[in-house]
C-alpha cells in the first residue's frame, strides 16, 4: 500500500511540474538561471568566509576564485534575463554561421560533383533556426522547457493510468517494480 501512495505522489509531482513548465516556461528559465547562480554563490561564500575566519591566521592567500564565484553567482541571481538572452544570441549566431558554412561547402562541392538539392535543405533550416533565435531569443529559449513540461504531463498520466489499471490485479501474479520480493517467495 505504501508503494502505491508514493507512486501517486510521484505522478502528482510530475504532473504539477509539467503543467507549470508548459504554462510558465519563461519563469522556468529564469529560475533555472537563478538556481545556477545559487550554485556559484554558495561555494564562493564558503570560500570567502572560510578565509575570513581561519585563513588570515594561517596566512593563506585570499580566495580570488571563491570571490569570483560569489560575484558571478550574485550576477546570475540579480540579472537572469541578461544571461538567457546572451546565451541565446550566441546560440543563434552559431546556428547562422553553421548554416552558412554548410551552404558554402555544398556550393563548393558542386564544382567537382553533383550535389542534389535535398542536401541544401538541412543547412537552410539550420540558418533559418539561427535567425529565429537571433530575432526571438527569449521565446526560443522556452521551447525546451515546454517540451520537458509536455513530457512530464504525458509521463504522469501514463503512470497514473498504469497504477489504477494494475491496482486491481495486485492480488494476481503482477509484481510492482518498487516492491522487493524475497527470492524464496518467487521460487514457490
Amino acid at each position: 500500500m505504501k508503494s502505491m501512495n508514493y507512486s501517486i505522489i510521484r505522478c502528482i509531482c510530475a504532473l504539477t511540474i509539467g503543467v507549470l513548465l508548459v504554462v510558465w516556461p519563461e519563469a522556468a528559465i529564469l529560475y533555472l538561471v537563478i538556481t545556477i547562480g545559487v550554485l556559484f554563490l554558495v561555494p564562493g561564500l564558503i570560500s570567502v568566509f572560510g578565509y575570513l575566519v581561519h585563513g588570515r591566521q594561517r596566512r593563506d592567500m585570499f580566495p580570488i576564485i571563491g570571490l569570483g564565484s560569489l560575484l558571478f553567482g550574485l550576477w546570475l541571481m540579480i540579472m537572469p534575463e541578461f544571461f538567457v538572452e546572451s546565451l541565446m544570441y550566441v546560440l543563434g549566431a552559431v546556428l547562422v554561421l553553421a548554416g552558412i558554412n554548410q551552404i558554402v561547402n555544398l556550393s563548393a562541392a558542386r564544382n567537382w560533383t553533383i550535389v542534389p538539392f535535398i542536401f541544401f535543405v538541412i543547412p537552410v533550416l539550420v540558418l533559418i533556426a539561427g535567425l529565429v533565435v537571433l530575432f526571438n531569443p527569449f521565446e526560443a529559449a522556452t521551447v525546451p522547457f515546454i517540451i520537458l513540461g509536455v513530457s512530464g504531463i504525458v509521463y504522469a498520466i501514463a503512470d497514473l493510468v498504469n497504477i489504477i489499471r494494475f491496482r486491481t490485479k495486485k492480488g494476481s501474479n503482477v509484481i510492482e517494480i518498487e516492491e522487493v520480493v524475497p527470492i524464496e517467495e518467487i521460487k514457490k
